[in-house]
């Protein structure tokens, strides 16, 4: 039972990363063609009405994916229950954002917006008739199910928009882009759940279902107002041209790393709910799972930071060599931020919600004071800041939760170091490799430097811990 469940955990994982590279080269591709054909203005008006329905998705899903597949049990009249009550609040944001899209367009200035936001209400109807049906995927670990639907949706609906868009039909080619993703996904989900819904029954309680979730919608609203702090700091104290590069190195490093970890807990979350009480097995995944994030994250994260400078020269041009700095800190809170990344698993899997809540709220204080204090010492702070809160937050984050649940800390804060201690020499001497040929270019900046930290990591796996 225990090699079957790792082995459904790998290949989970492998279905899972495959799938995202796969969704990240078609974003890639929708950027390239599609921008090529609208215009700036197409996208803006999208990026305004997408803002919105990123904070109400938030409420949409109320927590109830992650809560039901933590159950231990859930029956199928429960199922059910939390089916409709996603539909019903998907339908009633989807009715609030119909209305708000007069007082949108009143504010704005911008007419086509009442239609787009109209339109894209729909978005909500769809996500939450699917929510329960992928939910019910992940349950039963059915990720290969979960990875085609994701792949056909977002494929189908860049054909959708690629066509739109030579129509000529400006942005409602990105419009129909959208609706297509969400109409797709559900269409592909259904299938694959195989399973319609009942009518609602209060013989199935979900209130304590319900709670949890709550907890959890808390906490991501929490967190996404604190990921929004340093911009703000940013736009408000060093203009609109600092916020762009600001935003360019922190949309290199940390977007690719939300999409590719992100997912993993689709992964993480049925395996160690299933296994919640049986204290060996659940440290032992857990301990697994951050050596896997670990090296896999957190060796190419610090080699960018080491090679930030000709890297920024490749990906955006040498009219952008101020994000470099930015890159070097956010390459390194990327791998701070994933060494407690198990710790979210544990909190959710276990049904501790509300202890997530708490510790979400201490964890947005110690970011706000890291970010609000670098602000006063000059732009480059605030990107120090935004580093250095994770190095403190990563080991609270693990003491915290030894504290209320049975939990590997010891183990974790071990692992923690051997991952430090060879992704950061890696960095290191990437870093030093890339300053003997200064005048070389770019290119064979990073050549160097990645040869030399590969001859680095080969030497290191003499020490028997690390390898």
């Amino acid at each position: 039972m225990s090699d079957g469940l790792a082995h459904s955990a790998a290949r989970g994982a492998t279905v899972t990363l495959t799938a995202q590279g796969g969704r990240i080269v078609l974003q890639l591709l929708s950027i390239i063609v599609l921008s090529r054909l609208l215009s700036p203005h197409d996208y803006g008006l999208l990026t305004i009405v997408l803002v919105m329905i990123g904070i109400g998705e938030i409420f949409r899903d109320f927590g109830l994916t992650s809560a039901s597949v933590q159950a231990p049990e859930l029956s199928r009249g429960q199922r059910d229950n939390l089916f409709w009550i996603n539909t019903g609040i998907g339908v009633a944001l989807a009715s609030l954002m119909y209305l708000a899209a007069w007082p949108l367009q009143a504010i704005s200035g911008q007419p086509e917006l009442l239609g787009i936001a109209q339109t894209l209400a729909l978005m909500f109807v769809f996500n939450g008739l699917a929510t329960q049906y992928r939910a019910q995927l992940m349950r039963s670990l059915r990720f290969v199910a979960l990875a085609v639907s994701d792949i056909a949706a977002a494929s189908l609906a860049l054909i959708v928009a690629i066509a739109a868009a030579g129509l000529g039909l400006g942005y409602w080619a990105l419009v129909l882009q959208q609706l297509t993703s969400g109409f797709v996904l559900l269409a592909c989900l259904v299938l694959h759940g195989r399973w319609l819904p009942r009518w609602y029954s209060r013989t199935a309680p979900v209130r304590a279902l319900v709670v949890f979730g709550w907890n959890l919608v808390a906490t991501n609203l929490i967190s996404y107002g604190a990921s929004q702090i340093d911009t703000i700091l940013v736009a408000s104290r060093f203009g609109t041209t600092s916020v762009g590069v600001y935003n360019r190195a922190y949309q290199l490093v940390m977007t690719p790393l939300s999409q590719m970890r992100s997912p993993l807990t689709n992964v993480a979350l049925p395996v160690l709910s299933r296994i919640q009480h049986d204290r060996e097995r659940f440290d032992a995944f857990v301990v697994g799972g951050q050596l896997a994030l670990g090296y896999c994250f957190g060796i190419p994260l610090l080699l960018v930071a080491g090679l930030a400078d000709p890297l920024v020269q490749i990906l955006l041009g040498p009219q952008w060599t101020q994000a470099a700095p930015f890159l070097r800190c956010f390459a390194i809170a990327g791998l701070l931020s994933t060494l407690a990344f198990v710790g979210y698993w544990t909190y959710v899997a276990r049904g501790l919600a509300h202890q997530l809540f708490r510790y979400t709220m201490v964890a947005t204080v110690i970011k706000v004071v890291c970010v609000v204090t670098g602000s006063f010492f000059g732009l480059e702070w605030i990107a120090i800041g935004f580093m250095v809160a994770p190095a403190l937050e990563w080991p609270l984050s693990l003491y915290w939760l030894s504290r209320i649940t049975p939990f590997p800390a010891r183990s974790l804060y071990g692992g923690a170091f051997r991952i430090l201690a060879v992704a950061g020499t890696m960095g290191v001497v990437a870093w030093a490799g890339s300053m003997l040929v200064p005048h070389a270019g770019p290119w064979a900046q990073i050549g160097v430097g990645v040869g030399l930290a590969v001859i680095e990591a080969a030497v290191l796996l003499v020490v028997r811990p690390l390898r």
